[in-house]
Parts: structure tokens; sequence; C-alpha cells
């Protein structure tokens, strides 16, 4: 493992491969501020793809190119560089390490055959990224470590290395660590000596060989094990030198497995970090050399468009087209531009192809299957598109002006259709209402958030006709701040934020009786309709009963249903707050009818009054929607979070152990009081905690708030 990087290619040139096993998908995880975009930058100079590195500050970096990242100073996009090193093809994703931005991080996920956690030796680890280590271990992801900023004065290897051992399980064991110089290759014993400004290789000093001697042996036992490869740990137990090469071959095979998890180290000097590039050689070839390529990795599940099991699909470029949507973004130049990971057969310019999406209706993607044509295929290197002619199994490109297809959706021949089973998404649990501020543009708002949903599946939009609000569903405030920013200046739309309304109920909270008298003498047909009803409240979720117990015809039969559409009418009204009424049982007992006046709308009018009528000789309760709350977090927290649902007139009912050190707490909770828990919650669980939410019933609201909202509206 010692070749130097030399250029491979160039900006202008998007490297081609034609072969599966020729190509490496790697997604960069880790929480915001570890260094992943600077990596990527250092790798794309190490292999001649640019230049020079760009830099976070200055926003000239090639991943993060979105006017809100350059001003932000922070990933929110999944973003694709591809480079060429060795005779191998590279798909780095740079994914966000912001919470708020997890859809793109799993759609990166997706989108890759193994996971690269890049962890600062400044910040350590976060309870985030811990999370994301479980779920790639869930979906068995190779995994590997790259430890960053090890030049920095606060940067301290062994700590971190120790940190991410107690993390992420005994199958983390480094394949290098730092010296003064630079670096010692325990696979090679060399140090990589990076003193004068260049890479050299050398002989380590005497006072590193016990420490290399040590973890040499720990690295090559853990090589040895999880690649199961019994006759090379015979070899090494009786004492024999092992090349090399064979235990890199081995490390390729235990990393593919998804149960061990080399750890490289770099130093990417900038600002008042001066010094020499350290670790890209090493990091290109364990990318190269060690993580597995697309053949190593399954295919998700795929059926039919109508749900019937399909055939098994292979990764093979010769096989049916499957791909799938994994990032929609909108070019104010080129318009919809989809990345699209192919898992089958071979994408090429101009052909039809058939676009299926399903199961994202409740976020406002519609399920539709329609046949499209695709425009060109191009090579991502940030926003540069490159033109590549064709995209074969394992790869991913980017393709425009696939004006239907939306981020989730899968790609394959019209002639055989199939559809792939959608990735885990997180529920957008923090609403923000929003209003257009002027009418022109309240025109152009739908089309704007039609836009926007179609590229975020975790955006879910909500048009409340109880409250007659427009709300978007998003991750967390960084969340809703980027989607306003972009309405703004991508879509030239000004909208503001304004106060979310719970949609409560109102009920009457004991019987009465009301008079509807509806009257009216104008010259010619009036207008006569006279009914008693009573009203009395049903239990919680009784819904709406109407009973007529008129007798001797006193209202003729044909108005009796005239009158509970008007008690209807005003029960979507409301009769205190302007919410609707549930729950109440409403008798017709009595009334007057007149030959020529009374007619159907009469009685309607009557039907309203009555109700009036009634609720003011009654109490009536403004009833607040109670909803069952999961809250998953790290025992640590158990106690401040069980404390902070009571706080918010919660009752707790209980709470379970879940493995990995997390306990399961659940609530009953009124929704008024958790509008905005998503964010409450990550700042007391420090980003850990993830929670859920399920409707349960409507509660009396208490009368201090009750007299509050009456007022209010």
């Amino acid at each position: 493992m010692a070749d130097k990087a030399g250029p491979q290619g160039a900006a202008g040139r998007a490297p081609s491969v034609d072969q599966p096993e020729k190509i490496r998908n790697i997604a960069l995880v880790g929480h915001s501020g570890a260094g992943k975009t600077t990596l990527v930058e250092a790798l794309l100079a190490a292999t001649g793809t640019i230049q020079r590195p760009g830099r976070v500050e200055d926003g000239s970096t090639v991943s993060d190119y979105d006017e809100v990242e350059m001003r932000q100073q922070r990933s929110v996009n999944l973003s694709l560089a591809s480079f060429e090193h060795a005779g191998v093809k590279v798909n780095l994703l740079d994914t966000p390490g912001y919470a708020d931005f997890v859809g793109d991080l799993r759609a990166g996920l997706r989108a890759a055959d193994a996971a690269l956690f890049v962890v600062s030796a400044v910040d350590g680890i976060d309870g985030v990224t811990r999370n994301l280590w479980e779920e790639c271990a869930a979906v068995g992801m190779p995994r590997a470590v790259v430890i960053t900023k090890i030049d920095q004065q606060r940067g301290d290897f062994d700590e971190v290395l120790t940190e991410c051992q107690d993390a992420f399980g005994d199958g983390v064991l480094p394949c290098y660590f730092p010296c003064e110089a630079g670096l010692i290759a325990l696979l090679s014993q060399k140090c990589i000596d990076y003193s004068s400004g260049s890479r050299a290789e050398r002989e380590p000093d005497p006072e590193f060989l016990d420490r290399l001697s040590e973890q040499r042996g720990a690295l090559i036992e853990g090589i040895i094990q999880e690649s199961e490869d019994e006759t090379l740990m015979d070899r090494y137990l009786s004492g024999e030198e092992i090349d090399v090469k064979a235990l890199v071959e081995d490390l390729e095979k235990a990393v593919a497995r998804g149960s061990f998890y080399p750890v490289l180290t770099t130093s990417v000097p900038h600002g008042d970090h001066p010094g020499p590039v350290i670790g890209m050689v090493e990091l290109l070839e364990v990318i190269t050399q060690a993580f597995p390529s697309p053949l190593e990795h399954g295919i998700p599940e795929v059926t039919t468009t109508d749900g019937s099991p399909a055939s098994v699909l292979t990764c093979d470029a010769d096989g049916p087209l499957v791909a799938e949507v994994v990032k929609t973004a909108s070019d104010p130049y080129v318009g919809r531009i989809s990345l699209v990971r192919v898992f089958s057969g071979t994408l090429t310019p101009d052909a039809t192809v058939h676009v299926s999406g399903h199961g994202m209706a409740d976020r406002g993607h519609e399920d539709h299957d329609i046949d499209e044509r695709v425009g060109a295929l191009t090579s991502p290197l940030g926003k540069l598109q490159r033109t590549v002619s064709s995209c074969v199994a394992g790869d991913i490109c980017a393709v425009a002006k696939l004006t239907h297809a939306e981020t989730g959706d899968t790609i394959s021949a019209k002639e055989r259709p199939l559809l792939m089973a959608p990735w885990s998404m997180p529920d957008p649990l923090l609403p923000t209402a929003i209003q257009a501020k002027s009418k022109a543009d309240e025109d152009k708002l739908s089309q704007a958030l039609g836009r926007l949903v179609a590229e975020d599946p975790t955006l879910r939009l909500e048009n409340n006709s109880e409250t007659r609000q427009l709300v978007l569903w998003n991750m967390g405030e960084a969340h809703a701040d980027v989607l306003l920013d972009r309405l703004s200046s991508r879509y030239g739309v000004e909208v503001e934020t304004v106060p979310l309304r719970v949609p409560l109920r109102e009920t009457f909270g004991g019987a009465a009786q009301g008079l509807g008298r509806h009257v009216k003498q104008s010259g010619g047909h009036g207008q006569y309709a006279i009914c008693h009803i009573e009203v009395e409240p049903l239990p919680s979720g009784g819904g709406f009963e109407f009973a007529d117990k008129i007798v001797g015809g006193v209202v003729p039969r044909q108005f009796i249903p005239s009158v509970e559409k008007g008690v209807r009418i005003q029960m979507d009204r409301g009769v205190l707050a302007g919410y609707p009424m549930v729950d109440i049982k409403v008798t017709l007992y009595d009334g007057k009818a007149h030959s020529v006046d009374s007619s159907d709308m009469a009685f309607q009018t009557a039907g309203q009054l009555a109700l009036k009528d009634a609720a003011g000789k009654a109490k009536v309760l403004l009833l607040e929607p109670v909803d069952e709350v999961a809250v998953l977090v790290a025992d640590d927290y158990v106690g401040a979070v069980m404390s902070d649902l009571s706080s918010r007139r919660g009752r707790v009912l209980g709470s379970e152990t879940v493995a990995g050190g997390r306990s399961l707490i659940k609530a009953e909770v009124p929704q008024l009081e958790i509008t905005r828990y998503a964010i409450d919650l990550r700042s007391m669980s420090h980003g850990t905690g993830t929670f859920s939410r399920t409707f349960l019933r409507y509660e009396p609201l208490p009368s201090q708030l009750a007299d509050k909202m009456i007022a209010d509206s």
C-alpha cells in the first residue's frame, strides 16, 4: 500500500468505467465540522481532479456549491464528486453532518456501498454519529473510520481512537498511527515521512518499534479473524511472516463483511495550520483496494409496480434496467436534475424509461407510473456536470430533464416496469406555518413548494382546511431556514412565518335546550321556520347523533333533514371560538311551519340558530388534541426527558429499556405543548433523542388556557 497518487484526471473530463468491479461508492458520514468537505477537496487535489483545494470559509469547495451552503459555511445537501485513482472510479458522496438534513444523509447511504466515518481528532464523536453507526450496522453497511485534524493543537489521536473503539466496538483497529514526521504504517512497518514537505518512506524511529509491534499484531489478528481466513491464521500463529498483499486481500474481505473497520488518519492544513497534506495516498489505497465494489453489495428488494415479486437481480451491466433517484435538484439554467444510482443494467442518454413512485403520498409525492425520455447523462463534480456516454450497473450519474421523477422514484425499462422498496425516512415533526407576503408571491408559492417537495422527501406539505394555514413539516429549525431561503433566492417567493394554530374542537359541557326562530316577511314569499332542540354531550369520540321526536307533524317530514343540515353547518363553524363542534346529540322535539313561507333554507337557518341559542344556555368546552408520544433517548437523559414531558401537561405512561443503552419513554401530551418539541428534545439530549407522535383523542382544555384561546379568536 504505497503507490503515490498522481494526476489521474481533470475537472473537465469525467472518469469512465464499464465494469462494476472498477467502481467504489463511498458516503462520507460524520457530524458537522468533522472535516468531510475539506477531506473531499484534499482527495480531489491528490488525484489531480482539481488543481488546488478550495476552502469552506471561502465558499470555494467543490461539494458545497449551493448559495445557502456558501453563506452558512456548512453542507446542507448531498453532493457527488467523482474521480479516478489506480484504474478505479470513486464516487464520493459528501453528506450533511447536521441532524436536520438526515434525509440527504440517508439518500447518500442508499447510493453508497460503504461508509467512511469522518471523526475530528479535536472534537471526537457525538451522539448523532453513534446513532448513524448503528443505522449502518442495522443494514450491514461496510464502514471505515478516518480521524482528521491530527495536526491541530487540541487534536488527540489516541484519545479519539479509544473513544471510537468504545462506541463502535472491538472491530475498530488502526492501520496507521501519527508521529511527528507523519505516519507509521502498521502493515508495511514503514514511517511515511512528510517532514520535508513531500511524501517519503523510511524505517521507523526506534522509539516507535514497541508500539508498532503491539498494534500491528492486533491489526493482523483482527483482519484474519474477521475475514475468516483459517489458513492465513495458522500461518500467522506459527510465526510465519505474512505477505502484505495477502493481508490487504483479507482486509478487503473483512471490510466487505461489515464486521471490521480500519482506522485511517489524515491532516489537511488550512488557515492557521500550515503544513503538508498527510494521509491522502494511504486513504486512497484503502478506498480502492479495501472497500467493496458494487458487486459485493446486495440490491434492495425489487417488485413489479403492482407489488408482485420480481426475479432476483444482480449488479450486472447487461441485466434489466433498475435505477433509483436518490436526489433531485433544480438548476436555474438546466431545470430539474436527478442524481441516479444504477443497480442493474445500463442507463443511456435519450432512452425512454419507466418512472415509478409509490408510497410517499402522505408527504405530497403522489403515486405515479409514467414513461419519460432520459436527457443527457453527466458525472457530477459538485455543480460541474461532465458528460458521459452511459452509466453502468453500480455507477452513479446525473440525469437531466426527467420532469416527473422525484427523490425515491424507480427508473426501469418501459417494457418491464419495476419498483424498488423505498429507504427509511424519518418523519418531519417540526411544523412551520407560512403565508405569502403579497398576492404576486401567493400565485408563485404553490409551484415553488411543489418543486421543494419533489426534491426533499423529509418535507411534508399540509394545507390545513380547519386552521386555514399552510404548514411545512420539516426536520428542524435549520431545515426550515434553508427551505425559506430557497423559496426566496431560487424561486423569488417571499413568505413569512406565522404562529401555528392547533386544530381545537368545541363541545357541550351539559344539556341545554335551544330555540331556532327564523321568521321574515318582505313582500311575496317570506321565510318561516321555528324549531326546538335539545342538546346533550356524548362521550369522547361519540361524534354526532340527530334524533327526531316530532309529533303531529308540527315540522313537516321534508324539513326535518333541513334542521339537521343546519345544525351540522353550525357545528362546522363552531359556536364559541370558531372551532368545529363534536360529540353531541341533538334532538328535534317541537317546531312550527307555514304552508307557504316555510322552505328548506328557512329550516336550515333555524337549525343553526337553535344550536347557537342552546350554546348560550350551557357551558361550552374547548377540546385540545392529545398525542401519544414515544421518545427514544439515551439512558443518561431519561430523567430530564420525563421531567420535561410532565412540565408540558403530559402524562408519562412508563419507560422500557432498549438495546444500546437507550430507553423508550411513552407519554400522552397535548399537541399545544409539543409544536416545538423536535427542537427542545434535540437540545435536551444533545442531538441523540428521537420521537414519534400519534393522535390519540380530544380532551377538555384547562379553563385558563381556554379563556386565552377564546380571547385570541
